[in-house]
């Protein structure tokens, strides 16, 4: 019929068929083919419409805007927290969770944030899930960045402002404007103060955000991160503790040891009570002969990284008073081939077990609590007798007389069974560990302790983990108790602020459930409490530290968590979730550090090189 409309009829198949099929009519034809000869014709400039560009006049700034669509809150509750920005199109390959951001207020002030998710988003609503949409999106090359929003949750860290010339921070109160800019935060001093970074201090390393190093604009790039060292700042930070935990070949050594190398700075000193500004001693205990190589220069340090350091004002090089002082096990010996620090020989005196309150020093087992006072009673027996020159051997010779089991269990204070299990477990101890052939450890306060110096005990060569166990323990205990008496033996030890470290720190200070375990826990959380006062800071090293007791775990104020693979050790650092999480994929080198009185929790990057000798 003419004037009908015309209609395509689907095909049997029911494919839909394409637009370029249809075909009009004939009075559409002819309609459009009104313009006569001139419609083949190019349009008249004048009367085509003008063209307008789609790009916002001006230069970008920042990386997007504070998005209001979805609420915008801050609360005390940081659940209830709602604070996202829109990220444009030319920015976002370059976001990443972590990164900090700057949110300024109409006002001089700024919010320091970081950004805790990201999101892409719908800009147009639609469902995505069919099947043209997904066969079209497999026949595209490329992805259109602008059918998308792609939001960044943002976490409030503080508010930074200026006052007196100075920056300052507070906690977050108050809410950013709709439409805020955000920008990357590149200002060192505005990223120190918003994560309350200490300007001065013992360098860690480098602030990261996902194995990345964050830059600046300033010169170096980088932002480096110190620990606090000054009683102006509040107490050091050293004499707060230190725990560095990593698991194999997580770099913890490497780590340790440039850490250790801050603190035997020429510059570094602390104040004493009676005015002095002394330098501080490290001890080292060393269980795979490592410490003493710093003694010793790195030899593959290039002149342009040892330049960068001093820039950055990071020690570096041998430290040349380092003395490795070792411990004497008969019929072992000591190679220490693989550095040129000083060799000294020392041995423990039997006497230390009364002179230094060690009666658990001489229990081969563990003793249970009816054995240990029969232990104590042995001991003050036999030096009431022999005196301070009392030996380990008389001391086995002094048990095997049976007139003295006799009239100690006919007296009553000492069961006959109970001192033959006493005896057993003072003989289960190593043979050769005491009163060697060797200077006694307690005439060598001087060389153990030294201002500035470091003092490195290896235990590698000692025969079984018991015999480094007493070592260790021995001597640590000597430290620690003329550090806390206020009659000490040594006022060498007393009088020198002292950096105690412990690698595989888990084997000597794990809870265990025997008499002497807990002497010995008891003696170190102790010494953690008083520290501060005493100018005496442990220096924790281990792969496992969910095995080290809690009551001296919770003295550690610095955690520097590198790789760690087990759940356990994760948890038991007991550090922020968002940074936990990404412990078991961190790299050699990378580290979380958690120290409250220090700054907010970040993530680091530690030095590419060792600044003292490190391995072959």
């Amino acid at each position: 019929m003419a004037g009908a409309p015309h209609v395509r009829r689907m095909s049997d198949s029911g494919d839909l068929g394409d637009f370029t099929d249809y075909v009009g009519d004939g009075d559409d034809d002819a309609s459009a083919g009104d313009g006569g000869d001139d419609a083949g014709d190019e349009a008249d400039p004048e009367t085509e419409f003008e063209r307008y560009g789609t790009e916002p006049a001006g230069a970008d700034r920042g990386l997007g805007t504070v998005s209001v669509s979805q609420g915008l809150r801050v609360s005390q509750d940081g659940d209830e927290t709602r604070l996202r920005a829109f990220i444009t199109t030319g920015n976002r390959d370059s976001v990443r969770l972590g990164s900090y951001l700057l949110v300024p207020y109409p006002d001089d002030e700024t919010l320091f944030c970081s950004i805790a998710a990201l999101e892409y988003a719908q800009e147009f609503q639609s469902d995505d899930a069919t099947e043209i949409h997904a066969r079209r999106q497999m026949r595209r090359e490329e992805f259109e960045e602008r059918d998308y929003k792609f939001m960044a949750e943002l976490e409030p860290v503080a508010v930074i402002y200026e006052e007196g010339g100075e920056l300052k921070r507070r906690m977050t109160d108050r809410v950013p404007k709709p439409g805020a800019l955000a920008r990357e935060a590149a200002d060192e001093e505005q990223i120190k103060t918003g994560l309350k970074i200490p300007g001065d201090g013992v360098f860690l390393g480098h602030l990261s955000v996902g194995g990345e190093k964050v830059r600046t604009a300033a010169e170096p790039p980088t932002v480096d991160y110190r620990v606090k060292d000054e009683y102006a700042d509040g107490d050091p930070l050293v004499f707060r503790h230190t725990l560095v935990a990593g698991g194999t070949g997580s770099g913890k050594t490497h780590a340790s040891k440039n850490v250790l190398r801050q603190y035997l700075d020429a510059e570094r000193t602390y104040p004493m009570d009676d005015g002095r500004e002394v330098s501080p001693a490290v001890v080292q205990f060393d269980p795979q002969d490592e410490y003493a190589q710093m003694h010793d220069d790195n030899p593959g340090m290039s002149e342009e990284f040892a330049r960068k350091l001093d820039r950055e004002g990071i020690a570096h090089g041998g430290h040349d008073d380092t003395i490795a002082l070792v411990p004497v096990e008969d019929g072992v010996s000591y190679g220490g081939e693989n550095h040129r620090a000083e060799q000294v020989r020392f041995t423990i005196p039997f006497s230390v077990v009364d002179e230094y309150d060690m009666p658990w020093l001489v229990a081969g087992g563990g003793l249970n609590d009816n054995q240990y006072p029969a232990l104590l009673t042995l001991l003050d027996r036999f030096f009431g007798d022999y005196g301070s020159d009392g030996t380990y051997q008389e001391f086995l010779t002094y048990l095997d007389n049976p007139g003295l089991k006799e009239e100690l269990d006919e007296s009553g204070r000492v069961h006959e069974a109970t001192f033959d299990a006493v005896k057993r477990r003072v003989r289960g101890i190593p043979n050769g560990i005491f009163d060697q052939d060797a200077r006694p450890i307690t005439e060598l306060d001087h060389v153990l302790v030294r201002p500035g110096g470091l003092t490195v005990v290896p235990t590698y060569h000692l025969s079984t983990s018991r015999a480094k166990e007493m070592f260790v323990l021995a001597v640590s205990s000597l430290l620690v108790d003329d550090k806390l008496s206020n009659s000490p033996q040594s006022q060498r030890i007393k009088e020198t602020p002292l950096v105690l470290g412990m690698d595989e720190a888990h084997n000597f200070l794990s809870e265990a459930d025997t008499v002497q375990a807990r002497k010995v826990v008891q003696k170190f959380t102790e010494a953690a409490k008083q520290g501060r006062k005493e100018r005496l800071g442990l220096f924790l090293i281990t792969q496992d530290p969910q095995d080290i007791a809690e009551p001296v775990f919770k003295q550690v104020n610095t955690k520097v968590v590198l790789n760690l693979g087990d759940e356990d050790a994760i948890s038991s650092v007991n550090i922020p979730s968002e940074l936990a999480q990404k412990v078991p994929y961190m790299e050699k080198g990378q580290m979380v550090v958690y120290s409250p009185d220090n700054s907010e929790p970040v993530e680091l990057i530690g030095l590419s090189e060792c600044v003292t000798r490190h391995g072959g």
